[in-house]
């Protein structure tokens, strides 16, 4: 097995594997929405919606949001998976690192789809002044999953010469240009 600093897929594994772990917490994650106020908390997540302690299903908008964000979580996954066939692929290894690139593509704009109907959602949910409530964590995870899912695509489709495209390996020297 080639070490990374001699892959050019080595930052975009990284990079898909990072976008991954995000995406995954991002959809398991009921902190999409919170509320604050002297009376107590309550958050809007893909799976619940907890008010006072109490939780019920949350809005049916909800519903397209959370399969997006699903869909993003499988096409990462296979993204990942492509990208680290093409690691150690010979022959195929251009068709397969396009092919993982092509596919985290696509995770990364399914996740931006799923924030968008989420974001249009709330909107409609909360109205125009939507006081206490903020958008949080889980929803700051799935943006970051979004731009490190379409540059691990990016640099897979690209042939390793995107944002995360190169790691280097702890033996290789570093000679300046």
């Amino acid at each position: 097995f080639p070490a990374f600093g001699t892959m050019p897929v080595g930052g975009g594994l990284l990079c898909a594997a990072s976008g991954l772990a995000l995406l995954v917490t991002a959809t398991a994650t009921d902190f999409w929405l919170q509320h604050r106020a002297p009376g107590g908390t309550a958050a809007i997540g893909l799976w619940h919606l907890c008010l006072g302690g109490h939780c019920r299903p949350p809005p049916a908008f909800w519903d397209a949001t959370r399969v997006l964000m699903l869909l993003a979580v499988l096409a990462a996954a296979a993204g990942f998976a492509l990208g680290l066939s093409a690691a150690a692929a010979g022959a195929a290894r251009r068709a397969r690192a396009r092919a993982a690139g092509v596919t985290l593509l696509l995770a990364g704009v399914l996740a931006l789809l799923g924030l968008a109907v989420c974001t249009a959602g709330a909107r409609s949910l909360l109205g125009p002044a939507p006081g206490a409530w903020r958008l949080s964590w889980s929803y700051l995870l799935a943006w970051v999953a979004v731009v490190l899912t379409g540059s691990a695509g990016t640099g897979h489709r690209r042939g390793g010469r995107g944002l995360c495209r190169w790691v280097p390996h702890p033996r290789r020297a570093l000679l300046p240009l």
